[in-house]
């Protein structure tokens, strides 16, 4: 029997720390919802002391999610410990993971601690943690850059204290493969009582070995890996799950452990993820992008129709992607697409959404000729829009560019049940729109991000445009779809200017 590989995902907690990815919590709970039906061990939902918002977010995901462990973050210190807890109590299953940074430049420019101080916090904090849980989680933060004797006490410290599982963080992405399986091997030979907690690491993608330094400390013994969606985080990333997964699952011969999670539903989450946030994903993105599993080159295609392991390590199927062109028209009815939608694992809560896929489907189907599961994709997440928080509609727009003339933009808008027209000019189509729209609105948010991406291929594709604002120091995400793109950026402003005049929470989670 192989070990089995416990996966620990961070999307909602270290993937919210990108800038701009920050989400609400009906938002939270569906990604949660998600990672349970993809079977992940261990979710951490957020870090409760740090914001009002973040402490519903994680109490809302425990009292949804019942087969997967529930995590919260909290530093080494009473208050942190007992707000998780708090946060926590709905949960069937729980876990504290509480985190003090060992490395010498983090305790002497950050902390400000002696080495000794240090290892008091983590077990004084390890202890409490313990009297609200039996799992209880340490991290020596920036462990990437900590001395190995120092790392050692540490450990040893809080084994003793009640620590389950001990993660191992290259913080700052600082290490490379070779060493950093090293460590974790040195680390379970000399730490006296290591055969008592499961090894876990956390690695980050400054240099881009996270992935590699995981899998090179699973080589080495570590039984838990810490990742994200998309490898979603702060900075340059974290490990990617879909990644660590699949290299787990593909080289069997040599890895001596295997997750247990339902791999077909990667692509649904990862899609979901990148919807939420606005984060589009790579089209040469590994496993989850449009081009994972596409070949071009003739050389390729042959060997393809030949045999498809000549040139595929693992099949679309494996990761939730169909094989199959979808082919639906304007002539569809509605429980031909809701057939197609469960076929690619979206289901509906409500017959109301539903009949919005299916309008905005007629609506796409009159302006293509044949439909793919890309576009039902992105048809679904505009139906995802909250109504509560569309507060400005579209209703009609006109646009003139032409070769040596100022492009001119004539927008009418619903808003507060009234249609209000708008005009302007811009440096492009784009830009007159936008001003447009914001002489109706008058949010004053600035323009932080604008990025088109392609959803499928052909001249008739639609345009998926993610746009970023600033709102009063909120960073706000939206997103359209269009075949269109000059419509598609338009319906994208407008849905993050309808977050910006809602009231729901997306402060950033370290604000």
């Amino acid at each position: 029997m192989k070990d089995k590989l416990i996966i620990f995902d961070t999307t909602m907690r270290d993937g919210e720390q990108s800038p701009g990815a920050s989400m609400t919590r009906d938002e939270k709970v569906k990604i949660a919802q998600s990672l349970e039906k993809m079977r992940v061990d261990v979710i951490e939902a957020g870090f409760p002391v740090a914001s009002p918002g973040d402490f519903e977010s994680v109490q809302a995901v425990a009292r949804v999610v019942t087969t997967s462990t529930v995590c919260a973050l909290a530093r080494t210190n009473d208050a942190d410990i007992d707000r998780a807890a708090e946060a926590l109590k709905p949960a069937v299953s729980s876990r504290i993971h509480t985190f003090i940074a060992t490395s010498p430049i983090h305790m002497q420019k950050k902390l400000r601690m002696q080495p000794d101080e240090v290892v008091e916090h983590a077990v004084k904090a390890v202890r409490r943690a313990r009297n609200y849980t039996d799992d209880v989680e340490f991290s020596p933060e920036d462990a990437g850059r900590s001395e190995l004797d120092f790392l050692c006490r540490v450990i040893e410290a809080v084994i003793d204290a009640g620590a389950t599982t001990v993660n191992i963080p290259d913080t700052v992405g600082y290490s490379v493969p070779g060493q950093f399986g090293d460590t974790i091997r040195q680390l379970m030979e000399k730490v006296p009582n290591a055969d008592k907690a499961i090894f876990s690491v956390h690695c980050h993608n400054d240099l881009g070995m996270a992935v590699a330094n995981s899998l090179s400390a699973v080589l080495n013994g570590a039984r838990q890996v810490e990742c994200t969606i998309n490898g979603l985080g702060e900075r340059a990333g974290n490990a990617a799950l879909e990644e660590i997964v699949m290299a787990v699952r593909t080289r069997q011969d040599v890895f001596p452990c295997d997750t247990e999670l339902d791999a077909t539903e990667i692509m649904n989450c990862s899609r979901l993820v990148s919807n939420i946030t606005g984060f589009p994903v790579q089209p040469n993105k590994a496993v989850v992008g449009a081009n994972a599993f596409a070949h071009e080159a003739g050389i390729h295609q042959d060997g393809i129709i030949k045999s498809r392991d000549t040139y595929e390590i693992m099949r679309a199927q494996d990761v939730g992607l169909k094989t199959n062109r979808l082919v639906l028209g304007k002539h569809s009815g509605r429980n031909a697409l809701r057939a197609r939608l469960k076929e690619i694992g979206i289901k509906f809560d409500s017959d109301e959404a539903l009949n919005e896929t299916f309008k905005r489907f007629k609506e796409l189907a009159d302006k293509k000729h044949e439909i793919f599961d890309e576009d039902l994709q992105a048809l679904v997440a505009d139906s995802l829009h909250d109504p509560e928080v569309e507060q400005v509609k579209l209703i009609y727009m006109k646009v003139l560019s032409e070769t040596g003339e100022t492009p001119v933009a004539d927008v009418t808008l619903l808003m507060d049940g009234q249609e209000k027209p708008g005009h302007a000019e811009g440096d492009g189509p784009v830009d007159a729109v936008f001003k447009a729209i914001e002489t109706v609105v008058k949010s004053g948010s600035q323009l932080q991000l604008y990025s088109v991406n392609s959803i499928t291929g052909g001249t008739d594709s639609q345009g998926e445009v993610t746009v970023r604002i600033d709102k009063d120091g909120r960073v706000i995400n939206g997103r359209g779809a269009d075949t269109d793109i000059v419509v598609a950026s338009a319906k994208a402003y407008i849905n993050a200017i309808n977050k910006a005049l809602s009231h729901v929470e997306r402060a950033h989670p370290q604000v």
